[in-house]
């Protein structure tokens, strides 16, 4: 009798361990509960609001769900640190279902191996202290190398539930595309969630319609052609049903107050991988041409703010960046202060980000610009005005007086001509060294502008996901121009002082001459930016500058100097490697290597012994 009860106690104390160890997680790992609704509801995504209310260590808030299809509903969280964890749920209107449930679970931390290995397990991205750039909660830097994969979310980017790797080319799948990424060291993708929102696959690029009718919707679509459209669907559909509520277009625009989660459940997986894989997704809610026949015909800012709380409830709980709107054009859009009071109107009704990820937006010309500097915006952008006269707009929001991290968000497009030959006058052939020189403009020029943050790629045929034969560029052959390998080379510049990078402040006038009368342009100028220690200087030169010198040094001292190749991503040294200022500070740099992009790197050895 002894033995058994020995044995039962024995057996008891297994299954508990067990339990407990099939309760327990990662911090930072994506966790979801799903619920599933007693009652029914004409419209579930706009009748009913479901929530857990959460607490563990340092941590007490109320974390929202959304609707997932038929009855089920999901709630996505996360652990912030190793603990124990409670939550219970609750419903507007209540409901058997989905309120009263509770739970708990236990929370582990990372070994420093597995942190190695994928480094977003470190948690979720923030500003540092000096607000300038990026850093993981336990301060090890993050740098931006980003691409713009607008279209991810539909089967362009088509999902193989293998994982056979498939050359880059027709055959190619979005696992292939991040592989390819992965090995050239990008760890960061932009991403519309919705893109687009409407369905006129068969319409010509400009859809003519009926001036005393539609002059609304005109000025609203002016690119919701097959440009645009083609077919930006996915295996479960489009993001929203139709038919839509726009007057003899119900065809061609869905309905807003309709989601699909169909839909985005292909784009939940994709999210995931990404993660899995080392990639931040830049998760933008819709881009703004959808947004003028939004404001005209359903409730805005109500159904904005909506579907806002929708994108963020479902990402909030992937390592991702967040935003509102892809405000890449002015002029086709709401205003920015319309975009203000439906993102106001979601923080009032739902409270801040549980997880403070942070919130920006792919804004022309920036977001300081149109937000203004106490916005709702925590890492800053600028985008959509190409040519180096705008990187200017990265050291407005650098020196403004509430500074935040900043990044370039769509820069020069690589083959920008090539599909642009009409309208866009200042680009190159995509893949060639001019082109490739071109990019490389945007991305040290930027950087040492003030985008401490990192630096975004694009490129005509990846931004749409060009894959029709008659396409004039296709995905695949973009993927493989030379200039998206060399963004990894930014970063090896970046990192060549360590962490003090993220110290550097933009200060072009240190070199001199520094600017050529050519604004619309990438060649002639040069940027630098300097720590206020004057100890390490970073400075880049675009094509065709003249040889130049660098004040606001050290007074008689000796500096190491090294060329950097931007091609390669190598250092080589500048004359014997050691170089002098003088008695003002000015140091007289000879002649670049050859009449190419260079870019250089100064750091402080010492005073000169002038008495030898």
């Amino acid at each position: 009798m002894k033995s058994n009860v020995l044995f039962f106690i024995l057996f008891i104390l297994i299954v508990s361990c067990k339990e407990q160890t099939q309760n327990q997680i990662h911090v930072w790992e994506k966790q979801q509960l799903t619920f599933i609704a007693e009652n029914n509801y004409d419209n579930p995504y706009t009748d009913v609001t479901v929530w857990i209310d959460l607490s563990g260590p340092d941590f007490n808030k109320r974390i929202y769900g959304f609707w997932d299809g038929e009855k089920t509903y999901r709630i996505r969280l996360v652990a912030t640190h190793p603990g124990t964890w409670k939550w219970k749920s609750g419903s507007d209107p209540e409901d058997a279902g989905l309120s009263g449930k509770s739970g708990s679970f236990s929370a582990i931390e990372w070994t420093e191996a597995e942190k190695e290995e994928n480094p977003l397990r470190r948690g979720f991205i923030r500003s540092t202290d000096n607000k300038h750039a990026l850093e993981y909660p336990d301060g090890t830097p993050f740098f931006i190398i980003g691409d713009t994969w607008y279209s991810l979310g539909t089967d362009r980017f088509h999902w193989y539930n293998d994982n056979k790797e498939r050359p880059i080319g027709p055959e190619a799948g979005f696992k292939d595309y991040v592989r390819y990424r992965k090995e050239q060291g990008y760890n960061w993708v932009n991403v519309i969630a919705a893109f687009p929102n409407w369905k006129t696959d068969d319409k010509p690029w400009y859809v003519s319609m009926d001036d005393s009718a539609h002059t609304t919707i005109r000025s609203a679509w002016l690119e919701f052609g097959t440009g645009s459209a083609k077919n930006m669907d996915n295996e479960g559909g489009r993001p929203f049903y139709f038919p839509g509520k726009v007057p003899g277009f119900e065809d061609y625009f869905p309905d807003m107050d309709k989601i699909n989660p169909e839909y985005f459940k292909y784009l939940d997986r994709k999210i995931d991988y990404l993660n899995e894989n080392g990639f931040i997704p830049f998760i933008e809610a819709s881009r703004r041409d959808a947004s003028m026949a939004w404001h005209k015909y359903y409730d805005w800012p109500d159904s904005y703010t909506r579907y806002l709380q929708y994108i963020f409830s479902r990402y909030h709980a992937n390592n991702v960046v967040l935003s509102p709107v892809h405000l890449d054009i002015i002029a086709q859009t709401v205003s920015p202060d319309d975009y203000v009071r439906a993102i106001e109107e979601r923080e009032k009704k739902y409270g801040a980000l549980p997880y403070n990820n942070l919130l920006s937006a792919n804004s022309n010309p920036s977001t300081l610009v149109n937000w203004g500097d106490t916005s709702w915006v925590t890492l800053h952008q600028i985008g959509n005005m190409r040519e180096h006269n705008n990187y200017w707009y990265l050291t407005d929001i650098f020196y403004n007086k509430n500074p935040k991290p900043a990044v370039n968000g769509e820069p020069y497009y690589a083959g920008y001509k090539d599909a642009r030959s009409v309208s866009y006058a200042y680009g190159a052939e995509g893949g060639t060294d001019l082109d490739n020189a071109f990019v490389r403009s945007s991305m040290y020029g930027s950087f040492l502008s003030g985008a401490l943050a990192g630096h975004v790629y694009g490129a005509e045929g990846i931004w749409g996901a060009d894959i029709e034969p008659e396409a004039p560029l296709h995905m695949w052959d973009a993927f493989q121009w030379s200039s998206g390998a060399q963004m990894k080379h930014l970063r090896t510049f970046a990192f060549s002082v360590g962490r003090r990078f993220q110290e550097l402040k933009p200060l072009s006038d240190l070199v001199s001459p520094n600017k050529s009368y050519d604004i619309l342009s990438y060649e002639g100028w040069a940027y630098c930016a300097r720590t206020s220690d004057k100890e390490i200087f970073l400075a880049y030169f675009e094509r065709d500058c003249p040889r130049s010198q660098i004040r606001g040094a050290k007074l008689n001292s000796l500096y190491s100097a090294m060329w950097f190749n931007p091609r390669t991503g190598t250092f080589s040294d500048v004359g014997k490697g050691k170089i002098m200022s003088n008695q003002i500070g000015i140091i007289r740099l000879p002649d670049f290597p050859d009449n190419q992009d260079w870019g250089l790197k100064l750091v402080y050895e010492g005073p000169i012994d002038l008495k030898n």
